[in-house]
C-alpha cells in the first residue's frame, strides 16, 4: 500500500512540472537575455505530448507485480501471475505518466523587424496573443518565450 502511494505523489508531482512562460526557471534568473522585436502573425492552439521517462512504467511494474504475486496461493502461479500484472502496471503506468504531463500549448508565428519569421511553441500563459501583436521574443539559456511588448 505504501508503494502504490509512493507512486501516486511520484506521478502527480511530475505533473505539476511547469513550462508556462510566466514561470521563470530559478537557473535563468539574473542573467542576461536577447530580446528580439516582433509582430504575431498567427496563434494556434497545441498539444505538446506527455513525458515518458520511465517513472510511471517503472513505478506500474513494480505495483502490478507486487500486486499480481499476492493473487495466487500456489507459489508458479504466484510467480507467472507476478509477471504478467508487472507487464500490465508498466504498460498502465507509462500511459498514465503520459497523459498527465501533456500540456496545452500554442504555436506562434511572428515575423521580427528585420524580416526573419520564426514559430515558437509555448504553453498558454496568462495572457493572450493574436495577429499583429507586438510582442518581444526572450531567449535565455537556449529557451524561447513570447511575451506583449512593453508600451
Amino acid at each position: 500500500m505504501k508503494l502504490a502511494t509512493s507512486a501516486a505523489i511520484v506521478l502527480a508531482l511530475a505533473a505539476c512540472a511547469s513550462s508556462s512562460p510566466d514561470v521563470i526557471q530559478r537557473g535563468d534568473a539574473q542573467r542576461m537575455a536577447q530580446v528580439q522585436d516582433g509582430t504575431v502573425l498567427s496563434v494556434r492552439n497545441v498539444v505538446v505530448d506527455g513525458s515518458q521517462s520511465g517513472v510511471g512504467a517503472a513505478v506500474g511494474g513494480v505495483v502490478g507485480a507486487i500486486g499480481g504475486y499476492g493473487g495466487s496461493g500456489v507459489q508458479r502461479e504466484a510467480q507467472v501471475l507476478g509477471v504478467l500484472a508487472g507487464v500490465a502496471g508498466a504498460a498502465a503506468g507509462n500511459a498514465i505518466e503520459r497523459f498527465s504531463t501533456k500540456e496545452e500549448a500554442v504555436e506562434i508565428l511572428v515575423q521580427l523587424k528585420g524580416g526573419d519569421r520564426r514559430a515558437i511553441v509555448q504553453a498558454k500563459a496568462g495572457e493572450t496573443l493574436a495577429a499583429g501583436d507586438a510582442v518581444v521574443i526572450v531567449t535565455t539559456g537556449g529557451k524561447v518565450r513570447v511575451t506583449k511588448a512593453p508600451k
